[in-house]
């Protein structure tokens, strides 16, 4: 056979074939008569643009209570024979424990009893907490000085020695002077509190906290060495407490306003009061500090011992503003972002605030319930 007698045939098998199998290819697409009928396609997700207000503040799980704990050492040596019971809430000039049957009263302040306060013209800040703490309990403590002003001191003679020249002395802010009115306050004092008679303060007479406190427990017993630690004590009103990641605690300052949801949905405004400088270490999850915040209104919390409780803390804030999905945002070639309008094309519009799964929005082809394709 020549070869073009023999090419029709091939090309007549060859199409032979191709229909035959695009025949078996359509029978086998279609559905048989017992088949189920294919899915129809999936229709696109829709929502409609609201208008709202918007806002980035961040809710952190916190717990209402009395707060982080602090330890309370004795301050001079001897035997503990009382300590106060868990529970108890001491105040200024209350017995904080006793040494040697003596009571160590509660004075105010931040600075110790540092030395003997046991001559006249003594100047500094621990004079201040004595003068302060006497004067608050109603005892006569004469003229006080201001920063600025200068006393003249005659250092102690030793015996046989002639005096040394006097000396002055520049009163410094937070300052102030054992004067003899003070001296004769702290000798009225002291009888008053049941101490032995005198017109000296030593160290560890008394207890200088920064305010009233609750005892949380005890950690010493009766009979033991005074000068180790003694209890752990909070502060007496209610706070809640944070564990915030580091990086988001730092960035707190002292006075941020915050809100908080108690377990029966009340919210009580507060304020952040103090950001630890102690790192938690959770080998499960990052760093943390403990911010504390104090309710405006501790009173309404009162009869709540204890609860888990949110805070929110405040971020940025739109009001009235137009608000999609952000899953609605189609991301353009040439920059910027548009949405697609349900049932017609994209729309370009500007993106504002991201907050809570949304996006502020503002375009001219959009608008309060516009109905845009959404991905969520």
């Amino acid at each position: 056979m020549s070869k073009s007698r023999r090419l029709p045939l091939v090309l007549a098998v060859v199409l032979t074939m191709s229909a035959t199998a695009v025949a078996g290819w359509w029978a086998w697409g279609r559905p048989g008569p017992g088949d189920p009928a294919p899915p129809p396609p999936p229709s696109l997700a829709t929502a409609e643009i609201v208008r709202q207000d918007m806002s980035t503040d961040v809710a952190l799980s916190g717990v209402l209570g009395h707060g982080l704990t602090r330890p309370v050492k004795g301050g001079r040596p001897g035997i503990v024979t009382w300590l106060p019971a868990s529970g108890a809430t001491l105040k200024r000039g209350a017995t904080l424990y006793r040494v040697d049957d003596q009571p160590v009263p509660v004075f105010y302040g931040s600075t110790p009893l540092f030395r003997p306060l046991d001559r006249l013209h003594i100047v500094g800040r621990d004079v201040r907490v004595v003068a302060e703490n006497l004067e608050a309990l109603g005892y006569e403590v004469g003229r006080r000085y201001r920063a600025g002003q200068r006393v003249r001191q005659t250092p102690p003679t030793p015996p046989g020695a002639s005096a040394p020249p006097a000396t002055y002395v520049e009163v410094r802010t937070g300052e102030d002077v054992l004067t003899a009115a003070l001296v004769r306050a702290i000798g009225r004092w002291r009888v008053d509190a049941g101490l032995p008679a005198s017109n000296v303060l030593g160290i560890g007479d008394v207890a200088v906290l920064r305010g009233a406190v609750r005892v949380a427990s005890t950690t010493a017993q009766v009979g033991d060495e005074a000068e180790g630690l003694l209890m752990m004590v909070t502060t007496t009103g209610k706070v809640v407490t944070v564990e915030a990641e580091v990086a988001a605690a730092t960035a707190l300052k002292r006075g941020v306003k915050v809100r908080v949801r108690l377990p029966d949905d009340r919210t009580l405004p507060g304020k952040v009061s103090l950001v630890s400088t102690a790192v938690t270490d959770d080998p499960e999850g990052p760093a943390k500090l403990t911010v504390t915040i104090t309710l405006d209104d501790p009173a309404a919390a009162a009869r709540l011992d204890a609860a888990p409780v949110e805070v929110v803390f405040p971020g940025r804030t739109r009001g009235d503003v137009l608000a999609a999905p952000v899953g609605a945002l189609v991301a353009l070639a040439e920059g910027g972002y548009a949405v697609q309008v349900a049932g017609g094309g994209l729309v370009a519009v500007k993106t504002g605030l991201f907050a809570g799964g949304l996006v502020e929005v503002s375009g001219a082809g959009v608008a309060e319930g516009t109905r845009v394709v959404t991905t969520s």
